[in-house]
Formats: C-alpha cells, structure tokens, sequence
C-alpha cells in the first residue's frame, strides 16, 4: 500500500515538471507576446498623448476588435477607426489606425447628429428619425452611391445601443458642412442626420480604408460601457 503510494507522488511529480518544462518552452518559443503587449501599452499611452485620444476610447475600441475578429468578423483586420464624440465638432476626431504597424493612417473632422447638441454631442439615440448619433462598436459594410455619393453603410454590433444603424440608415458620408470654413463661418460643424459625416474632399480616401469589414468606434464617456454581456451577443 505504501509502495503504491509512494509510486503516485513520484508519477505526480514528474507529471508536473513536464507541464512546467512545456510551459516555459512556449513560451520561450514566443517571446513576443510579451513585447507586443508592451508595444501596444505603448503606443496607446502615445495615442493619447500625442492625439488626445481617450485611452478608455482606445481601450473599449481594441476590446470590440478583439470581440469582433474572435468571431472571425473583421475582412479588413488591418485597421480600426475611432471617433471621439467627447472632443467637440471644431476638434479632428476620427481616426483611423493601422493597429498592426501602430501608425495613425488618418485623422480628420466628423459630424454629430443635429439633435445630439451643438458643437459638442450630448445626447445619442438607437431610434429611429430621432437625428441623434448612437455610440459604440460597429462593423463597416458595403459601399455604394446614394443621395450623399460614395457612401460606406455601417453595422450597429451593440446591442440596445446602435444595433438599429441599418435601419437608421446611418453611414459614412462626405457633407460640405464638414470643412474649415464651416467652423471659421459659424464657430462648429454643421450636423447630420445622425451619421457620421466627414470631409467631401476626404470621403473616398476614408471609405477606401475601411469599408467591408474594418472595426469603428464611437466613443463617449457618458455611454453605456460596453460590457462583456453586450460583447458576447455580437450576432
């Protein structure tokens, strides 16, 4: 009995040395998971310094890319576009970022819904004719030519936050109310429907980026955190 004993601790123990040696050999064989975790710190904390990008922003939009490319959604992985809606209108607020080589591709102006306030958004909305942005993750779609041109349709993949986005019809559209003059004449942007409408003389270049597939971000501080629960009931 003893002996028997005795040969289970031993086979126990070697079974344990061999998990710790497989252990450290992956990660030996990795090291650079680490570093990409340390690069990425970095360049946020950059992102936010440099840019004045909120790292909550950042933050809530990598976890979306995350979400969104473990459910094998993202055809365009290489890039995420954010738009801080806590920056007023007068502020380039979008951004679209080449997360893998951690550079900024693009930064610009973006409008806010008319009914979300006036250079500042203050209020969102996910219904419909309410003129209002929503906030939170989206999927870019398909493009096409609409009463705005080139347009990029977007999909709303927070639940009771922006899922009605089709329906809504909210896009990515170019609008002449998105331009310097219009802040120098009347101090703010002017304001859409509830899209977010960027520069005319930009549209084409920013839909190139993102469309079909590419993670955005809306992003405000006083939005409904995005929590695991909404996380996991991307369709």
């Amino acid at each position: 009995m003893n002996r028997n004993f005795l040969i289970v601790i031993i086979l126990i123990a070697i079974s344990v040395v061999c998990l710790y040696g497989m252990k450290y050999q992956e990660q030996s064989n990795h090291p650079e998971i680490s570093a990409n975790d340390t690069l990425l710190l970095d360049w946020e904390e950059q992102l936010s310094d440099s840019l004045e990008i909120p790292l909550p922003a950042i933050n809530m939009a990598i976890n979306g890319y995350h979400a969104l490319q473990s459910k094998d959604l993202l055809k365009n992985d290489s890039l995420i576009a954010i738009i801080d809606f806590s920056s007023p209108s007068t502020h380039k607020r979008f951004f679209v970022l080449d997360i893998k080589n951690k550079q900024v591709i693009k930064n610009t102006w973006v409008a806010h819904g008319m009914k979300s306030g006036e250079n500042m958004a203050e209020s969102f909305s996910n219904r419909r004719h309410s003129n209002k942005s929503s906030l939170g993750l989206y999927l870019t779609q398909e493009t096409y030519e609409g009463k705005h041109g080139y347009s990029l349709r977007l999909k709303g993949m927070s639940k009771g936050l922006n899922d009605h986005a089709r329906k809504r019809a909210i896009v990515i559209h170019g609008a002449n109310y998105v331009s310097h003059d219009f802040i120098l004449e009347h101090g703010r942007l002017g304001r859409s429907f509830g899209c977010p409408a960027v520069p005319m003389d930009e549209v084409n270049e920013i839909i190139d980026l993102i469309k079909e597939g590419a993670c955005l971000f809306i992003y405000h501080p006083d939005a409904i955190p995005i929590s695991t629960e909404d996380l996991e009931k991307l369709p």
